[in-house]
């Protein structure tokens, strides 16, 4: 997998709850099938108020965001334990977070499927960043960069969860180092 990702950010705020990533009433679609999967993606991110967030993380009629890099605040991924919050959004093209802090089950979850890389910021990056910058995150040199402004912010490395994700997930992991067999 890349070690950056560059792109336009979709910015959110504290407490985002798996609810507001991928609403109940969508969990009934199978990620294992292919449509499913795309129809997940076409969903992420709908259940945040639009009072509060009047640009859509997935525009009406479309299956993937333009924000390949979601900034958010505080406790991204609270919630119930859904592993479709990770997946939705990975499903909708979304590369990597990059939080204040995460949930510590969305975190998990992220790591487990390989669908988006949980990356945690040094400063709260959502009162810097607007919905629509562009943004380089460079997880092999741990920084963020706002293309706008010129101005480069740390990141904490994902440390061991790194490779995993780059795998694609746990199972993945598990196969590529041998502690599986490979699947046939």
């Amino acid at each position: 997998m890349s070690s950056q990702f560059t792109g336009p950010v979709y910015v959110v705020q504290d407490n985002i709850d798996t609810d507001q990533i991928i609403p109940a009433q969508y969990l009934n679609l199978v990620p294992t099938i292919t449509d499913e999967y795309e129809k997940l993606g076409s969903y992420a991110l709908c259940g945040l108020p639009d009072s509060l967030y009047p640009v859509r993380f997935v525009k009406e009629g479309k299956m993937d965001a333009e924000y390949p890099i979601v900034i958010a605040g505080r406790n991204f991924g609270c919630g119930s334990s859904r592993e479709h919050a990770p997946i939705a959004m990975g499903a909708a093209e979304c590369q990597c977070v990059v939080a204040q802090s995460f949930a510590r089950i969305f975190f998990r979850n992220c790591v487990a499927t390989g669908e988006l890389y949980p990356v945690e910021c040094v400063e709260r990056l959502c009162d810097v960043f607007h919905t629509g910058d562009v943004a380089t995150v460079d997880i092999d040199q741990n920084t963020i960069r706002h293309h706008g402004t010129g101005k480069t912010f740390g990141l904490k490395p994902l440390g061991e969860v790194r490779p995993v994700v780059d795998a694609g997930g746990i199972f993945e992991y598990a196969r590529q180092t041998g502690m599986m067999p490979a699947a046939s």
